[in-house]
């Protein structure tokens, strides 16, 4: 009976906290401009205070100085001229690997990660739109969410054992399904086409990169989440790894993609 109860109220946390997550998501994008840069701002920076503690833990004081350090980079570099926000990321990078004396390449590979994610998520909303920012979104939760159901209810061959052993190729390859769904729903009020449903599986598998890119983080570091930020989630990276992965490719991709401004 106290599992049960346990169980309950674990359920509601979780479900409190991803009613909360989806809420302020929607109302940043929707709302877009300074009050997006600031979230995208703050996610960013913490999620390196969280990639800080795995990689050096109980050094507090290094964990909040490059969190507000990325937080603030990443607000503000949307006002500036690329080439200057690039730099700063770069010197930001550098400063922080500086402060390790091992797993130096990992912070640097995950920090500027999550610096140039944070820098496309702003560019893309700021440049395209709305829709085109609903599109990335939905792309990656139902990747996500398709993934898992699949995995659970199919199950089969594992996808990368040895990194991430819950994952499956059906989930996989239903991630994949999910995306193009999207992307061909998204195409039929875009003008893009159907080249949309091969962009959109792109995305997805990217998105399913960045997943096994922090669970590889994680096993090597020998910790079940990222943090205990959010109640029944873990922390900001175990929810974002996807759009990291997502967005970053997006981010390299775009000047090849041909998306259309202003789709609102």
């Amino acid at each position: 009976m106290a599992n049960s109860v346990k169980n309950w109220t674990d359920l509601k946390a979780r479900v409190g906290a991803g009613i909360a997550m989806i809420v302020i998501g929607l109302i940043g994008i929707a709302f877009g401009g300074h009050l997006f840069h600031l979230l995208v701002g703050m996610i960013c920076g913490l999620m390196v205070w969280e990639l800080v503690g795995m990689l050096r833990p109980g050094v507090l004081h290094l964990q909040l100085q490059l969190g507000v350090l990325t937080g603030v980079t990443v607000f503000i570099a949307p006002y500036l001229p690329v080439w200057l926000a690039l730099l700063l990321f770069v010197i930001l990078v550098a400063f922080g690997v500086s402060q390790f004396r091992v797993n130096r390449r990992i912070y640097a590979a995950f920090a500027g990660m999550i610096l140039l994610a944070g820098l496309s998520l702003m560019h893309l909303r700021d440049f395209y739109g709305f829709g085109w920012e609903m599109w990335l979104v939905l792309v990656v939760v139902v990747t996500d969410v398709a993934g898992y159901f699949a995995g659970r209810m199919i199950g089969g061959p594992k996808f990368w054992p040895a990194v991430s052993p819950k994952k499956t190729w059906s989930g996989t390859v239903a991630g994949w399904i999910g995306a193009a769904i999207v992307g061909l729903l998204f195409s039929i009020n875009t003008g893009v086409g159907i080249q949309l449903v091969v962009i959109s599986v792109l995305i997805a598998m990217a998105s399913q990169m960045g997943d096994v890119a922090e669970s590889a983080l994680k096993r090597k570091m020998g910790v079940k989440d990222s943090s205990n930020l959010i109640p029944g989630h873990g922390g900001l990276m175990d929810r974002f790894d996807g759009m990291l992965g997502a967005a970053l490719f997006l981010l390299l991709a775009s000047p090849f993609l041909g998306l259309p401004t202003g789709f609102n």
